[in-house]
């Protein structure tokens, strides 16, 4: 989504002329052919610089400052962590995203709603529901011998597991991806504004429905929650439904596009895990590292002194996680994939009291994924004559991934 057409920003007193770089965060150079090698350019100048585009804001590009930004809410403040008061016109109406725009102590309570749903024995239980899904996908194209992999499958497979936690009928599925993708990958702001507005009325039947007749799933246990002392309200639980919703039906199926789309054009690599099934969970997390998807806003909240940089309080910093994963000062050749690399940790989840509540249920989904796909479809490739294409944004995904493999 390229936003609307801001004027570029006047540089403040507080941002040194050389640390200014012409950056556009939905639309970096190079970005629609590798989001990551667009973004991994910065690394070529200084480690934290400010650009115009969007109100204008600083970008941390290394993984010591990702880390340090991420794992300090004071004074880098994680209520505008969903970015949209930079990325939209004054005056638009802002959607908050709970537990995720929030700070301590507001975040600890809200977060403690979602989190018994995320427990490694929760999402254990669901394990076999993931594989029988996963194994059923498959099965429905696999004969045809090719496959458009994000539509057939990527988006397929995350969104029954969140219909599970939920207890959503299987028969809101596609709605619910066609606004989600509205809000997170929209061609323009009338259209993301429409998937919120959607989603939202949604959201509000759903909540009357669970408050009427409570179950034991995620959202009835939303709308019955306790928070600070007292019940949750309406507009806390609609951001905690929206943040539900958005970050159970997009991440990981962006993240399957990126390692697919890796796998299909490095066979090499894609016959080292078919041969060596056991080395996937460390694939997983090696994936993540060289293809993080997510990025988190940070507003400070008073003057702050960093590295010889002088922010002041309301500005806004973005943070890319895949930028930790990407730099030489953390990795050795951090652009391979190196399904042996001895403990691949990496940022895709964010770190410090922050950090996604989901990662389990994400690496689980992903694992379940290479796992069935690989013993039925051992090799695949890009389909011949097609173009793949990539959107990058806060949330950086394949858009379009045609594959192929002989039956």
């Amino acid at each position: 989504m390229s936003g609307y057409n801001a004027p570029l920003a006047a540089r403040p007193v507080n941002v040194p002329p050389e640390l200014v770089v012409d950056f556009d965060i939905l639309n970096p150079p190079g970005g629609t052919d590798d989001v990551h090698l667009a973004w991994k350019q910065l690394h070529q100048g200084p480690d934290i610089v400010w650009t115009p585009r969007h109100k204008g804001h600083w970008l941390v590009t290394r993984g010591e400052d990702i880390e340090f930004v991420q794992k300090n809410h004071d004074p880098f403040s994680m209520t505008e962590a969903s970015f949209q008061k930079a990325l939209m016109p004054e005056g638009s109406k802002i959607y908050r995203a709970l537990p995720l725009d929030a700070d301590p102590p507001e975040h600890t309570d809200l977060r403690a709603i979602v989190t018994p749903f995320l427990t490694p024995k929760y999402v254990g239980d669901l394990e076999g529901r993931v594989r029988k899904l996963a194994v059923e996908l498959i099965d429905g194209f696999h004969a045809r011998g090719e496959c458009e992999f994000i539509g057939d499958f990527a988006l397929q497979l995350p969104i029954a597991i969140f219909l599970a936690l939920t207890n959503l009928p299987d028969s809101d599925r596609l709605k619910l991806l066609e606004w989600t993708e509205y809000v997170t990958r929209g061609t323009s702001l009338e259209q993301r504004m429409e998937g919120f507005v959607r989603m939202d009325e949604y959201v509000a039947t759903l909540v009357a429905e669970r408050r009427a007749n409570p179950a034991k799933d995620l959202i009835s246990a939303i709308v019955t929650a306790r928070v600070h002392g007292r019940p949750i309200n309406d507009e806390e639980v609609t951001a905690m439904c929206r943040t539900v919703l958005f970050g159970g039906l997009d991440t990981v199926a962006s993240t399957m596009g990126f390692i697919a789309h890796f796998l299909a054009t490095h066979p090499g690599h894609m016959q080292d895990l078919v041969a060596n099934p056991q080395l996937i969970p460390n694939a997983v997390d090696e994936f993540m590292r060289r293809f993080g998807v997510s990025a988190t806003g940070r507003v400070l909240t008073r003057d702050f002194d960093y590295k010889g940089i002088h922010f002041k309080q309301g500005d806004r910093v973005f943070v890319f996680g895949a930028m930790y994963g990407l730099d030489d000062r953390k990795f050795e050749n951090p652009l391979e994939v190196d399904f042996r690399r001895r403990n691949p940790i990496h940022a895709a989840f964010g770190n410090g009291v922050h950090r996604c509540p989901g990662s389990y249920l994400a690496r689980t989904e992903l694992r379940l994924f290479l796992e069935e796909w690989l013993k039925r479809i051992p090799s695949f490739r890009v389909k011949a004559g097609e173009k793949v294409t990539f959107s990058p944004g806060q949330v950086n995904s394949v858009r379009y991934l045609p594959l192929q493999w002989d039956t």
